[in-house]
């Protein structure tokens, strides 16, 4: 056959087969929208309860989830039409630390005052119906999926939003042979998990009187934590108080917010106080401006402990003065207190140091694998770098030295607020670095009663480890920053020794 006339047949069965091939995601995204009653849904409420789980602060990173906020009268408003989500709860929570359980709110709001933020954004979409509508007019993909013996339409499609590197957020739904969505996946940039998978899971499903589908279970997690597990009780579709279900709850008993008025333009952060280091011994140094820092100097290099912080910006703050004032001289070791993510939300910048980040064991595969994933929604130290992190785990024990200092690391056990806590221990300058398990009370303050379990859990742990100590360094500085002793610690528990 002649090649010219070959090449018009060709790319009219290229064009016939792309046209088949949106024809079908047309196809799948029509019978799910009609299965569920989504066609002429404009908004939604449903109400339930259900439970918050504070991301990257659990108890240990391979346990439950935690810490946990039950979430009553649960009620989640999404409008299609002006985009919007408004997430309200009453709450009843525990603290971390003991003690009797406080009643609050919980409010989550995504509006026009936050555009741009598809952490927010994300739940109108995330949502069955929301990713149904979202689907039907963004040149939505399929592809089928089969595994252990059932078959899913797999739909994609990318969200009008850019991440700060410019790439659109994604969205993926999967679709069972009953035309009903079973999951939605998105992609959020994270400092820890790099491109966080979060993941929204629906089942359950029930038909309202209204003919509109609704789960009676959704699980969404983040990062492969769960963080809301829902259940929800009933659904109204376009229901007429929508502008009243979309403004924030209060606390029973008192007065309604007034509808608020037009969002402002962001007033700009306040700065951050500048590092500085303190000098608590010959070549010790207590670095402040944030969440505190502890520099040790050795012959060729300095151990840092809790250089990570709150974000990278602290890290690169906390380095740069740690070689201020030890000069010439690496960070080689970079140790974390414990995982929770405000302690580690700079480890972008220190992997970029190239220093070796030093955790409980129980952390090391957890990080490995978080540090070492894809970086494309926000550039950060890591993937500017191209490093990659370098991990040692300890144990019960480990211990650097040499001429000039020794650092011994310690495991703190039994503690609820952190399985994997570890301390630092100074022993000629008789110096003990912690984090979060004392905060020095108010002047003239009484014992508690009962004691603080972590302030308990740490001096029964220092006791049983037989360190000779008179001072603490704690991570959160005193306010106002004054010096904490042995003899003030055990005061607040009622002893002597």
């Amino acid at each position: 056959m002649n090649c010219q006339k070959l090449f018009p047949v060709l790319l009219a069965l290229g064009f016939l087969s792309s046209n088949a091939w949106a024809q079908t995601a047309q196809t799948v995204i029509t019978e799910a929208a009609h299965a569920m009653g989504v066609n002429g849904l404009d908004s939604i409420t449903y109400y339930g309860a259900g439970t918050s789980f504070a991301l990257g602060q659990s108890a240990s990173v391979n346990g439950l989830p935690g810490p946990r906020t039950n979430l009553s009268d649960y009620r989640r408003t999404l409008d299609f039409v002006h985009p919007a989500a408004t997430t309200s709860a009453i709450t009843f929570a525990a603290p971390v630390t003991g003690g009797p359980a406080k009643l609050g709110v919980f409010n989550e709001l995504a509006n026009s005052g936050n555009a741009g933020n598809w952490g927010l954004q994300m739940q109108v979409w995330l949502s069955p119906w929301g990713f149904l509508k979202g689907a039907a007019t963004h040149n939505a993909t399929v592809a089928a999926q089969t595994a252990n013996n059932k078959t899913l339409q797999v739909v994609s499609w990318e969200s009008n939003l850019k991440s700060p590197a410019g790439v659109a957020y994604k969205l993926v739904g999967y679709i069972n042979d009953q035309h009903i969505v079973e999951r939605v996946e998105t992609w959020l940039e994270h400092p820890i998990h790099g491109d966080m998978l979060v993941q929204a899971n629906y089942t359950q499903y029930r038909r309202n009187h209204e003919g509109l589908m609704f789960p009676a279970m959704v699980i969404e997690s983040r990062g492969g934590q769960v963080v809301y597990p829902i259940q929800i009780f009933g659904a109204e579709r376009n229901p007429p108080q929508l502008a009243q279900y979309l403004q924030p709850v209060q606390l029973p008993g008192t007065a309604t917010a007034a509808a608020p008025a037009a969002p402002a333009a962001p007033a700009a952060p306040p700065s951050a106080p500048a590092a500085k280091a303190e000098k608590l011994a010959e070549g010790v140094y207590r670095i402040t401006g944030g969440y505190v820092a502890v520099a040790v100097e050795f012959s060729d290099h300095i151990l840092l402990f809790e250089a990570a912080g709150q974000n990278e910006a602290r890290a690169q703050a906390v380095m740069a003065e740690a070689k201020r004032a030890i000069p010439n001289k690496p960070i080689r070791y970079a140790v974390l207190s414990h995982h929770h993510f405000d302690h580690t939300s700079g480890l972008p910048a220190v992997v970029a140091e190239g220093s070796t980040i030093v955790v409980h064991e129980m952390d090391k595969e957890f990080f490995e694998k978080a540090l070492g994933a894809p970086r494309t929604l926000k550039p950060d130290a890591i993937s500017s770098s191209g490093k990659k992190a370098v991990i040692e785990g300890v144990g019960e024990k480990r211990v650097f030295k040499d001429a000039l200092h020794t650092a011994e690391l310690y495991h703190i056990q039994g503690l609820p607020h952190a399985e994997d806590m570890l301390v630092m221990y100074l022993p000629k300058e008789k110096i003990v670095v912690y984090a979060d398990m004392y905060n020095v009370p108010a002047a003239n303050e009484p014992v508690p009663n009962p004691p603080v379990v972590g302030t308990v859990v740490m001096m029964d742990n220092l006791a049983r480890l037989k360190l000779d100590f008179d001072t603490l360094v704690s991570i959160h500085a005193p306010n106002p920053d004054v010096p904490i002793t042995k003899a003030s610690v055990l005061a607040s528990l009622g002893r002597s020794k």
